[in-house]
């Protein structure tokens, strides 16, 4: 079965564009439509009209380090957002992204990336459909916000991005209408997550 994908390519580069479309358009199991961003004057525009699935975007792009703004201002908030990496970049700028892709990917890479986002996507999808029972996945993270973690932690033994670990985070506090890690506590102890003794250590 095939997977549709909108991409928007942010770079300025046409070298650079034209090889990573040349990349994802021989990628197997997807068929992806992309749309490709020039300069930065375009950005907000682009993504208003085409409304893509996943934006591919230098993180050097003036102005547009802050992804949540940009989301909001093209209303693309569920749009996953990569970096393209081929320079040295700043670490902290990249812990907003979902992934990072590099110019040194491979085909199979790529698609590897691509499929982990739609796993993500396809597991936050069933987790909106129950309302009150917590998934096995935002136990863990309930269990990881217990014990004092960040989400950047919390995301690195789970193997999910930040941005997935927020989700997560906002269905748990709808879903149990806890709003503060002490409610979050007290939730974990009372339903076994987590025993006291580990708060200890």
């Amino acid at each position: 079965m095939s997977n549709s994908l909108k991409i928007a390519i942010a770079e300025s580069s046409a070298i650079i564009r034209g090889g990573l479309e040349n990349l994802l358009k021989r990628l197997p199991g997807f068929r992806i439509q992309i749309t490709e961003v020039t300069a930065a004057d375009f950005l907000v525009e682009s993504l208003r009209l085409h409304k893509p699935d996943v934006l591919i975007i230098n993180p050097s792009i003036p102005g547009k380090s802050n992804l949540e703004h940009l989301k909001e201002e093209c209303g693309c908030l569920d749009m996953k957002c990569l970096a393209l990496v081929y320079n040295v970049n700043d670490p902290i700028l990249l812990r907003s992204y979902d992934d990072q892709i590099s110019v040194y990917d491979d085909v199979d890479e790529l698609k590897r990336k691509l499929e982990r986002l739609n796993e993500e996507e396809v597991l936050e999808d069933e987790d909106s459909d129950n309302p009150q029972t917590l998934s096995l996945r935002e136990k863990e993270i309930v269990v990881g916000v217990v014990k004092g973690l960040t989400n950047r932690e919390i995301a690195d033994r789970l193997c999910l991005s930040t941005h997935t670990v927020i989700t997560h985070r906002r269905n748990i506090a709808r879903k149990l209408q806890v709003h503060s890690a002490s409610g979050l506590t007290v939730y974990a102890i009372v339903n076994k997550l987590i025993e006291l003794k580990e708060l200890n250590d």
